[in-house]
């Protein structure tokens, strides 16, 4: 299952926040996978798309960082398991 994980930063814990990036690179736990990881130029804002089968090791990573920053979590779909679905609301199956 995929997840889009987003985050964002306040001035206060911008350094502390680069830190802890800097000495465990973001990682998450074991059984999940970053497919990418994107942050906003010039901002304290950013998002990644992880997938795994276990949600729990999810609220694992976010347990690691959200001390220090807001982070949203949300289940996602690709294109391809999304359009069947929108097809079907429309009445286009």
């Amino acid at each position: 299952m995929l997840f889009m994980v987003s985050w964002s930063i306040s001035p206060e814990n911008r350094n502390t926040v680069i830190k802890r990036f800097l000495e465990t690179k973001g990682a998450p736990p074991s059984g999940v996978k970053m497919l990418g990881r994107w942050h906003a130029v010039g901002g304290s804002s950013g998002f990644g798309i992880a997938e795994t089968d276990d949600v729990v090791q999810i609220q694992k990573w976010v347990l690691q960082w959200n001390d220090l920053m807001n982070m949203e979590v949300h289940a996602a779909l690709t294109d391809d398991q999304a359009g069947p679905l929108l097809a079907a609301a429309v009445g286009k199956q």
